[in-house]
């Protein structure tokens, strides 16, 4: 690699390559370049419509960390693709010369709404809707602080194709991340969630060094205190934590510090197949406006209506708009030390109860479990559900051991007493395909419930299988649904399924028993009644 090219550990990243043209556009004239370069569609709501095939979902297998001095030790190389900084060096070369020969376009933007751990990125993007992707979705500073030298610099150019011989990936697409640099890298792929999910991964590592827990989580405030929710994608967090009764803080990403709970970015990008007016209101008057962006939603080209019941190019359509478009949204992106913690889970299998109580102990257990299911539908080939386990609810993120989260965690949830509940959004009566979804006007009941202190005032049941304390009553919910087992039409059949996920959640958390206390290893479920 020439001089010209080579990224250096001791200053920014800098391009060799022009950026005057196109540097800091805002919504109206990145939407002018992305029509004029064919790259979407205007709805008749005002919101842009792009597509990503073939990728409509992130590609966790090609992404890399760069293996260093720096990493060597620290990174969770169990859970990690490595990638030397030779070949990262021939990456960045190949790519800067793609480069030459296409127009960029560059955002300065903010991540981390505290200012004590405020980061400036820097976003190289081939595509103008990738620009106004980044630009809704982290924090844009005032005019004066948008040229300083980045913390991180992003280059994402989906015309790209990485050669595995050369440059150590798996396929044509790659992600590398070098930390000691602070330089991203993204090819081969259009799908936008990766140039948000590369600056949580960043954050990820170095802010617990900081004493910061980065959370992979959702979160909102009220009088009555704040709430984070943690969970993977399709289990809840954008549609419970936008409830116009509380300020949602952010949607997706935040850090809690030792100021309270913060917001990484500075917008949402929420699940948008089968949105409604009805059960999302503000999500859906969110994807109305103009500015935001509509991905792999489907649309008619004549009329331009969008249809949000279109799965024909993936079940993973999506929207992203910046924080404003939510009426109550907080203008900080800051709220104080949760009082609540929530930890979603869609259990396909319909045998966890609908709301629980969690010890210390057991939200360790579970935050270091990450539990969801997988339902058919949503993955060619699935016909019956199957369990996910993503530990610390974003594995794929998490460039550190689980236990190093864990432990924080552990930690301000003591410091700060917080309540913390695991809410299931699930399936009951049976599992999927037997029983059915449970309904979002029972989950807002208990969630509601939890968060303003009457869950806890109430009498509890231990469950059987699970070890988990689940409330007898709650305040609007029919209390036939808080005891799973008498949703069923067969107890048999419960016991055998219940048996079966805690036989999972074993298998699953064996590789994290080591690293965590005897009273974590004691919050595993133990199936009493069997």
């Amino acid at each position: 690699m020439t001089a010209q090219t080579r990224v250096t550990a001791d200053r920014a990243f800098e391009p060799a390559f022009s950026l005057d043209e196109f540097q800091d556009l805002d919504a109206a004239q990145l939407y002018e370049q992305a029509l004029k370069r064919n790259e979407g569609l205007i709805a008749r709501s005002g919101a842009l419509v792009v597509e990503t095939a073939p990728h409509t979902g992130r590609s966790p297998n090609d992404k890399f960390i760069i293996r260093d001095a720096l990493t060597d030790k620290a990174v969770w190389w169990d859970n990690n693709q490595s990638m030397s900084p030779a070949q990262f060096d021939r990456l960045y070369g190949d790519m800067s010369q793609h480069v030459r020969e296409r127009d960029i376009f560059t955002q300065n933007l903010h991540c981390c709404a505290d200012p004590e751990h405020q980061l400036r990125i820097r976003v190289h993007s081939e595509f103008a809707w990738h620009s106004l992707f980044i630009r809704n979705l982290l924090i844009r500073p005032a005019r004066a602080e948008m040229r300083t030298a980045p913390d991180l610099t992003i280059l994402v150019l989906p015309s790209f194709k990485a050669n595995p011989n050369r440059h150590g990936c798996r396929s044509q697409t790659v992600i590398a991340l070098d930390f000691t640099r602070r330089v991203a890298l993204i090819g081969g792929t259009r799908y936008a969630g990766e140039i948000k999910k590369a600056v949580f991964t960043f954050l990820n590592f170095f802010l617990p060094a900081r004493g910061v827990l980065p959370m992979h989580c959702a979160a909102n405030d009220h009088a009555s205190g704040a709430a984070v929710f943690f969970g993977l994608s399709g289990t809840g967090k954008t549609t419970l934590s936008a409830d116009p009764q509380r300020a949602l803080v952010g949607d997706d990403e935040h850090g809690w510090g030792e100021n309270g709970v913060f917001n990484f970015e500075g917008g949402c990008y929420a699940k948008a197949i089968r949105l409604s007016r009805e059960f999302e209101p503000e999500i859906h008057a969110a994807s109305q406006r103009f500015g935001a962006i509509l991905e792999n939603v489907g649309i008619d080209p004549e009329t331009r209506r969008v249809d949000f019941d279109d799965d024909s190019k993936t079940e993973n359509t999506r929207i992203a708009y910046p924080l404003e478009f939510i009426s109550n949204a907080s203008s900080e992106g800051r709220a104080d030390h949760p009082k609540n913690i929530i930890m979603l889970t869609c259990d396909a299998f319909g045998v966890l109860p609908p709301i629980a109580r969690l010890d210390p102990a057991q939200a360790m257990y579970h935050f270091l479990s990450g539990y969801t299911a997988r339902v058919a539908g949503t993955e060619n080939g699935l016909r019956e559900p199957q369990a996910v386990f993503s530990t610390c609810f974003g594995a794929p993120f998490m460039p550190r051991h689980p236990s190093e989260y864990g432990n924080l965690l552990r930690e301000r949830i003591a410091r700060h007493g917080a309540n913390c509940w695991l809410l299931n959004t699930g399936w009951t009566g049976g599992r999927f395909g037997e029983g059915k979804r449970m309904p979002i006007a029972t989950t807002r009941a208990l969630l509601r419930a939890a968060l303003d202190g009457a869950l806890a005032r109430g009498a509890f049941r231990r469950d059987p299988y699970f070890g988990l304390e689940a409330p007898l009553a709650a305040p609007g919910v029919d209390a036939s649904l808080l005891d799973p087992a008498a949703t069923w039409s067969s107890r048999e059949d419960y016991g055998k399924t219940a048996r079966r996920l805690v036989d999972m959640f074993h298998a699953n958390f064996e590789p994290f028993a080591p690293f965590v206390d005897r009273a974590v290893q004691a919050a595993a479920p133990r199936c009493d009644s069997a």
